[in-house]
Parts: C-alpha cells; structure tokens; sequence
C-alpha cells in the first residue's frame, strides 16, 4: 500500500484509535484524561440516533455536530481518512484474493438498515450501536482480542521466566512497562465475546468479495455520510471516466460501478488522482449536481423502512418478568428508558470497570438493551471510589459525577436469602457481608440472636440484616459472599433510584422494611 497522504492521515487515526483503546482502562490513576470515546462523540449516526431517540441536546455530542457539517461542505471523507474499520478494511484488502461480488448485497439494501435504524430511534429505540462500525470494532478488541493479548502475553512471560530462571529478574522491567502501560489491567471472559468476534471478522471476511465490501454496501454510517455527502460542493473531476483510459475503474475501492461517478459512494481517499496515468483527476469546489443521484431512496425503500422500525420497536422491548429483579444498571443511572436511549453500547465502561461488575445484557433486557452493561455482584462489585465508567461514557447514559455523588447513587438493594445465608440456614456465625460493606456506617450489620442449632441445642448466633436506607446496591456483599453457588445474600433492582441522603451516619441500626433482618 503506498503511502499517500491520505494513508498516512489513515495510519494516524487508526494509531490513535489505537492508543485511546490501551489507554481507556485502569492504569493506576482515577481519572482517564484522553478515552477512545472521542471518535463516538464525533460519530454522526451516534448523534442522530440520541436525537431521534433520546429527544434531547448533549454538548458531548458536538464534535459530532462539526463532522456533520463538514460531510455537507467536503463530502464523504470521514471514510476514507479517519474511520479506523475503514483502514483496517484497506490494509488487509490487498492480501485476500478477490471472487466475484454478491449481488444480493448491491442496491438498497443499506438504506434497509439505516432507515429503520433511524426509524426505531424516532420510537424512542436506539439500536445504532449495534452496527456502528465504532462499535463494532470495539467490542471485537474489548471482548476478544485485547482479553485474548493479555492471557498470551501472561503465560509466555511465565514460559520466558522459567526458561532464563535465576535471570529472570533482569526481565522485570520490561513487564512492568508492559503490564502498565499496554496489557489489560486484569483477565475478564465476557459473555457475547464469541458473537463479537464473528460480526469482525465476517466484516473482514467480505473484503474476499469485494474491496469495502461493508462500507459501500451495509455499514449505515457510511450511508448517512454518503447521503449528507450528496450537497457537498468538493467534487471529483472529470466526474467519470475518461473514454481513452478506465484506470479509475480498477483502483477505485467504493465507486465506479459505472462509468460515472457515485458521488454518494465517493469516500474521497484519492486514489484516482493520485494513480492518474494522465494527471487528469483533481477535486475541486465546484457548483454542480452530477452524480448527486437521487436525493431519497425509493419510496418503497423509504416508506417499508420506517415500518420496519415502528414494527421493530415494539417486540424489542419485551422482556421476561422473572429477568427484571436482576436488570441491574451502572451507578447514576436513573431511569431504564431514558438510559437505553443513550446507551451506544459500545462496552468501554465494561472494559475500564476496576472490579470486573460490568458485562454485557444479551436478553435480559430484551432485544433492547443487548450489549448494554449490566452489573453482575456474583462476578465483580461496583468499588465505592470509583467513576471510571461515568468518565468513558460518550453520550452520558452513565453520568459523569464526583465520588461524593457517585457514592450515594443506587444501583439495588441487598436481600439476605434465609434459606442459604448461613447464620439463618446452618445456625453458624458468618459477617463476611458486613466486614466488606464500604458505607461508612454500615448497611449491613448483625445482631447477637438467641437460636436453635441444627442439632437441637440452643446457641447464641450473630444473624446480619440490610439497612436499606442507606444501601446503595454496590454488590460486594453478594459478591464475597463465602459460599461457592448462590450467595446468601443477592442485590435486586429498584423502581426508585433516587440518590441516598449526604449523611447517612445518623441511619438507625434497625431496616424499616419487609426485608429487615432477612428476605425471601
């Protein structure tokens, strides 16, 4: 691939992508300056989905606002020159051998999936994140890849150690650079990895068919920018090719299926100008609609799509009564709708949560919420100082607040379940819960109770009971919970999440509930 300028430009987001990637995650600091989420913030279809769904105005989404206008002056270059899928696409095009395209993908089967994409966010159902190339590519390296990265390099390292043996401390600091400044922080299986995976590489694996097989025919970013791209006033000329030469033809990778130009195809990488045998190319502001092509797509495409989305909408938002007490959010998130209408799904406040509480809803949000973070206690618990997950969200469905807040948030409350919690179910002491509550009082605490033991003798036993004033939900109840299946005490979800009062120090020692001192 020689390197134009516009493949450098490519290289450099591509490497910066990159670097935002190995970057948002815990490296031993508090807060995370510079996140990948900026290319989401600057994603068109990320902003019109929130807009269409959400109803409402976020300045996190402004850079978004600037590539817009800059795809209506310049046209679709965002595609050939910043999206980092894009360059992935082009550098490993040139190594899988081309068979013939497939038809069934030519046409309007793109506008099939953004219309009703846009068409379902106008029902309050934002579903753009599931084919966003952005996150696409990210969920692939959070969920596979950079897990996947971060095993290998651990076991060869240790293979390294034993082969060098009483040396091995020379190799110490360059693991230590390694560990803090590159591999994940920790060794997390998520759920929907597998899934992940194919949807990534069955997107590379089109390249086999056809050079940006995704973006010229499916991805649905590329196909709004292509249609904002329609007004741009950069064009491309002569806007065909020439009758003494069809080298455009050969080296173009999205357009020239004809002999004139799609403009709306046109991603602008140059490659025309720059292999012009003749020196004839040259993309210039030029007041004209040649290749504009149509302004709308069919009716027929246009009209089904926005059926689609009204009819999409409505099963994707059923849910399984019995999934709904376990539906458990990231902390600060208020309302489940308005949270799914933000929600891009990208899996970045997965990847940075620093006690492994977040992994991604396959169905038990519904088709609605999949890939959405859900707290999990049994497999990790949200830690009481931190807010890295607030930070990485690009469109602020999990808010950005301080510690103070951030501590008081509910995500549940914690029920004791009496037929495996062992003080109540074996008559045997155990205040592990109540050893690693992190509210400075206390929402769990034991009182000395008078009981008959299992084998019929009377004992003194320390029973735990939820304040549940002032649980917040946290999960590291459930979570160091000793015993090996199901914890004796689980977090359910709350109707309300209305934040605990600023001082909690005074709460009384006695639960004013049902599930006082016990639960189901």
């Amino acid at each position: 691939m020689k390197l134009t300028s516009a493949r450098i430009v490519q290289l450099s987001f591509l490497a910066l992508f990159l670097v935002l990637f190995v970057q948002t995650e815990y490296r031993g600091h508090d807060e995370i300056n510079a996140a990948v989420n900026a290319f989401f913030r600057a994603d068109p279809l990320v902003l019109f989905s929130y807009l269409l769904a959400a109803k409402s105005w976020t300045w996190l989404l402004l850079p978004a606002v600037f590539m817009t206008v800059a795809t209506l002056l310049l046209g679709r270059f965002f595609c050939g020159w910043i999206c980092p899928l894009g360059t992935t696409l082009d550098l490993v095009t040139s190594r899988i051998r081309k068979t013939a395209p497939i038809v069934a993908l030519k046409g309007n089967l793109k506008y099939w999936l953004l219309v009703p994409i846009l068409s379902a966010a106008l029902f309050n159902l934002n579903l753009a994140g599931l084919l966003d190339p952005f996150a696409i590519l990210l969920r692939g390296l959070t969920f596979f890849f950079y897990p996947l990265l971060g095993f290998s390099a651990r076991e060869g390292w240790v293979e390294l150690y034993h082969l060098i043996g009483e040396r091995r401390d020379v190799l110490a600091p360059a693991w230590n650079l390694l560990h803090s400044n590159i591999l994940p922080f920790r060794e997390t299986l998520y759920p929907l990895a597998f899934l992940s995976t194919v949807i990534l590489v069955g997107i590379i694996f089109l390249e086999r068919y056809e050079e940006r097989n995704w973006c010229r025919n499916l991805c649905p970013l590329g196909t709004l920018l292509g249609w904002l791209g329609r007004f741009s006033l950069f064009k491309r000329v002569p806007g065909g090719l020439c009758a003494d030469c069809g080298k455009c033809r050969e080296i173009c990778p999205t357009t020239f299926d004809q002999d004139i130009l799609a403009k709306a195809e046109c991603i602008l990488c140059m490659e025309c100008q720059v292999h012009c045998p003749h020196q004839r190319v040259r993309f210039r502001l030029v007041a004209s609609t040649a290749g504009m092509g149509p302004l709308l797509p069919e009716r027929r495409v246009l009209l089904g799509g926005v059926a689609a989305g009204l009819l999409l909408a409505i099963p994707a938002r059923f849910r399984l009564p019995e999934k709904q007490s376990r539906l458990l959010r990231p902390p600060g998130v208020r309302g489940e709708g308005e949270f799914l209408e933000k929600c891009v799904r990208c899996g970045e406040c997965m990847k940075v949560c620093l006690k492994n509480a977040l992994y991604p809803a396959a169905f038990q949000a519904g088709i609605e919420g999949i890939y959405t973070p859900l707290v999990i206690p049994r497999l990790g618990y949200c830690e009481y100082n931190c807010t890295l997950c607030g930070q990485v969200c690009p469109t602020g469905a999990i808010p950005r607040l301080p510690v103070e807040q951030k501590q008081r948030e509910v995500i549940g409350k914690a029920v004791f379940d009496k037929n495996h919690c062992l003080p109540f179910a074996k008559r045997i002491d155990c205040i592990v819960c109540e050893e690693h509550c992190p509210i400075p009082s206390k929402a769990i605490r034991s009182r000395e109770v008078e009981t008959i033991g299992l084998d019929g003798s009377r004992k003194k036993v320390k029973e735990p009971y939820v304040v549940e004033e002032i649980c917040n939900g946290c999960g590291i109840c459930e979570n160091v919970c000793p015993l090996e299946t199901k914890a004796g005490i689980e977090v359910f979800a709350v109707q309300n999440r209305t934040p605990l009062p600023e001082s909690t120090e005074g709460a009384s020692g006695q639960a004013s509930d049902p599930y006082a001192g016990g639960g189901s």
